[in-house]
């Protein structure tokens, strides 16, 4: 009898550690699930709304003023369409002067903008004999395209668009310039097309993986490494989702590796004071090809060098551009 007692109370005893190892352990298992199921359906919403940015119109008024910054310079202003490889109409602003110099550049503006957004540098660029050229990009504007790709897609866009160029206006150098969005898809196309004399990116992303950590941590000011650890499940199952339904895997969008390949030569412009997209993307390209030319205005905060520092920004862009002219 005494045995027996003792035998029941040790499966007792071991019964309840098991229960006190086993409850935690449910705990956190349960934890890390509902982690996961949070971490998924951030992921697909952000990756989402990464996909599909806000359209801005090309309303009447950026027509206007279109139409007065060409007849200021002379120039003539024409719609033009192009089709991309997926059959997506691609549309832009030409601006041609009557007298130029010969160059053309072409102008790529940023996410949940249009064409519109670059008619400041190209204002500037007129008043040098230079064509340019305003495309929207796909996605924005009056461009076709169901998504935005951020470089996937865009780069060969971009092959186009200096194609047309080539052939309709046969300039002796083609240059490029961009911001954020379109500075990342332009260093981007350098793969696609390197035909391009020179080009000059403000603010642009060393690569989607990285912006992506910058934009989590955004929301805690945390810097990216909270992306890259607590928050990694976010950007790795928003990525498969996007390879899986779209497929596209936005983790080809990596202008850093188009930079340390291409022979064009690449200005960065990058504000000291961006924090949309830290300085930290156009350091990493600078430190991994010293080639690059890399200028951080004090003062200016996102694609802002051109408000911060007017005069030094037109110096160093047309400067740029005349400089690798083989002429």
């Amino acid at each position: 009898m005494i045995s027996r007692a003792r035998n029941r109370e040790l499966d007792e005893n071991v019964a309840v550690d098991v229960n006190r190892v086993r409850f935690p352990l449910i705990i956190l298992g349960a934890s890390i699930a509902v982690w996961l199921l949070l971490c998924a359906a951030i992921g697909v919403l952000a990756t989402e709304g990464a996909l599909h940015p806000p359209r801005l119109a090309l309303d009447a008024g950026r027509h206007q003023r279109a139409a007065d910054i060409a007849a200021e310079n002379h120039a003539d202003l024409r719609d033009v369409e192009i089709s991309a490889s997926d059959g997506a109409k691609l549309r832009a602003w030409s601006i041609r002067p009557a007298t130029g110099n010969g160059d053309a550049v072409l102008l790529l503006h940023g996410v949940s903008d249009n064409r519109a957004g670059m008619l400041g540098p190209a204002q500037m660029l007129l008043r040098h004999g230079y064509t340019v050229l305003l495309p929207d990009a796909r996605a924005h504007g009056m461009s076709g395209g169901p998504i935005a790709t951020y470089g996937v897609l865009e780069a060969d866009d971009i092959r186009r668009w200096f194609e047309w160029l080539r052939k309709d206006q046969a300039p002796h150098c083609i240059d490029g310039v961009g911001d954020s969005m379109g500075a990342a898809e332009l260093l981007q196309s350098l793969d696609m097309e390197p035909g391009f004399c020179a080009v000059a990116a403000e603010s642009p992303f060393a690569s989607f993986r990285e912006a992506a950590y910058d934009r989590l941590g955004q929301q805690f000011s945390t810097g990216p490494w909270l992306g890259r650890t607590l928050l990694l499940p976010v950007f790795t199952i928003g990525m498969e989702y996007a390879r899986l339904r779209y497929g596209v895997d936005l983790r080809d969008a990596a202008p850093a590796k188009s930079v340390a390949k291409t022979s064009v030569p690449v200005l960065l412009i990058h504000g000291l004071a961006d924090t949309n997209l830290p300085p930290r993307h156009s350091e990493m390209m600078k430190a991994a090809v010293p080639a690059v030319v890399l200028w951080e205005p004090s003062g200016a905060d996102h694609c802002g060098a051109s408000i911060a520092a007017p005069a030094e920004y037109e110096r160093k862009v047309v400067g740029w551009f005349a400089s690798h002219d083989s002429r």
